[in-house]
């Protein structure tokens, strides 16, 4: 493609991203800044429509953008103004680190960034909760009675699981403090099927109660991080309903609608993007994961301590202003694992 060519899709795209309707050669001519005939446009149409990157709406003499043009579009003709101006992004950032210093919790401030993603692309924000490792930071026994005893574990992202645990053998207070203690000097940090096994080489050396108890909160640690299901908070899914591009027949807003209900194909396309660096754009139409040809999704992953534990993102349609909604998805990541980790 040759640089007139490119020069005359990216106007057709922007164009289309700013006014929603079919996008004809007077406009093309007009925005381009090319002093091109009338006719010579129409041959160009003609050709980048013959390479799959407009087609034509039957009811308009204008081109639209298909999935392979945006997809061109944002990987080599995005106008980074908006990621590289100072202001503008200080100006954004001061706004979402107001939004996520509120929140005390984890859980809470992923909420918020949901929110806060949403609220400012004026679409659907989505974050994916932190991947459970089935390790522990630290572990406590609280005795309910002789004979039931309740787990207390935290996780390195600082949750909070509760279990209890049915013994066979009493135990003092002072015996489940000193199983704790051993428990967290030793083992805090790791995984609990590391643990288990290590668990029955050393136990071997400690009385036979306390092993029974450690054996017991292995198991119960185990079964706890297995039964927590990763989460996927949504803010403002039904902003899209105002979409046109997403709302407009009764087929795609089932189809829209069960994205959100079922979540499956959604925890795909956040797993994919957290085993990527930075900011990823998906786009309906060339990719499975995303179910709508008229819906993109731009995600980032975040951290904590270095370590990438989740995604977050905007859903919106295809026709969305990328070099907007891109430094709100970048900055946000940036600020939510700060946030975290200090947290």
């Amino acid at each position: 493609m040759d640089e007139r060519a490119k020069t005359l899709l990216k106007t057709l795209i922007e164009r289309y991203i700013a006014e929603g309707q079919p996008v004809g050669s007077r406009t093309l001519s007009k925005y381009s800044g090319l002093d091109l005939s009338p006719a010579t446009i129409r041959n160009v149409m003609s050709d980048l429509e013959e390479m799959g990157f407009i087609s034509s709406p039957h009811t308009s003499a204008g081109r639209v953008p298909t999935p392979r043009g945006y997809r061109l579009f944002v990987d080599t003709m995005l106008t980074a103004q908006a990621l590289d101006g100072q202001l503008e992004r200080s100006v954004l950032a001061g706004r979402i680190q107001g939004e996520l210093s509120a929140p005390e919790t984890p859980q809470r401030m992923i909420a918020t960034a949901a929110r806060t993603l949403s609220n400012l692309s004026q679409f659907a924000g989505v974050v994916m909760t932190p991947r459970r490792a089935q390790a522990f930071r630290q572990i406590e026994f609280m005795r309910l009675s002789d004979k039931r005893i309740l787990l207390i574990i935290v996780t390195p992202e600082g949750d909070v699981q509760n279990r209890i645990i049915q013994t066979e053998l009493p135990y003092t207070a002072s015996q489940l403090v000193e199983a704790a203690n051993f428990i967290n000097t030793h083992y805090a940090g790791m995984r609990f099927d590391t643990v288990r096994e290590r668990l029955r080489d050393e136990l071997k050396a400690l009385r036979i109660d306390m092993s029974a108890l450690m054996q017991a909160a292995v198991e119960a640690g185990s079964s706890a991080m297995e039964d927590e299901e990763e989460q996927v908070y949504i803010s403002g899914e039904r902003k899209l309903l105002e979409v046109e591009d997403l709302a407009s027949s009764m087929d795609k807003l089932r189809r829209l609608f069960e994205v959100f209900e079922h979540k499956t194909s959604l925890l795909q396309l956040l797993d994919v993007s957290s085993h990527a660096e930075g900011v990823q754009i998906f786009i309906g139409g060339e990719s499975r994961l995303v179910p709508l040809e008229d819906m993109a999704v731009i995600t980032a992953p975040y951290e904590v301590d270095g370590q990438i534990v989740g995604t977050l993102g905007v859903i919106g349609p295809t026709r969305m202003a990328y070099d907007r909604v891109i430094p709100i998805v970048d900055i946000t990541a940036r600020l939510l694992s700060s946030a975290l980790s200090q947290n």
